[in-house]
């Protein structure tokens, strides 16, 4: 947990780079819920906003596998986006890998990316779950 926190941290500390090559901040305020067995899949919506005054209202799937078991929900969880020119860029798939424990509530931080873009999330579910899984985080209209 403590190397994902530190990416995330490199990710947050490269914005004010990113605005002097024309990139814009962006945020994700998202809900998830989901199961795994094995195959992990969830799925919700969210909301991107960035400082250019773009916004836009997304569906989240993810999908994966791997050694893994539980069930969870997020609520109120958080993204930032580094590497975006234009709201449509945080749209596609990124690459996800995870290692995950937790009973009641757990807290998570992902790093992942999709070309030159990537996505810091933060959240603290609810449920329980433990593994270690590979797949994709899906974000779409």
């Amino acid at each position: 947990m403590p190397v994902l926190r530190l990416l995330a941290i490199a990710l947050l500390l490269a914005s004010p780079a990113a605005a002097a090559q024309g990139l814009t901040d962006c945020t994700l305020r998202y809900d998830l819920s989901g199961w795994s067995v094995f195959y992990k899949t969830a799925s919700g919506h969210g909301t991107v906003t960035c400082s250019n005054g773009q916004r836009m209202s997304v569906r989240i799937r993810t999908k994966g596998g791997g050694l893994t078991v539980g069930k969870g929900r997020i609520v109120g969880g958080t993204g930032e986006f580094s590497g975006v020119r234009s709201i449509q860029d945080v749209l596609g798939t990124y690459v996800s890998a995870e290692a995950h424990a937790g009973a009641v509530r757990s807290g998570r931080v992902h790093v992942m990316a999709k070309d030159d873009v990537a996505l810091a999330l933060a959240g603290k579910g609810r449920g329980w779950d433990l593994g270690v899984a590979f797949g994709t985080f899906v974000i779409e209209r």
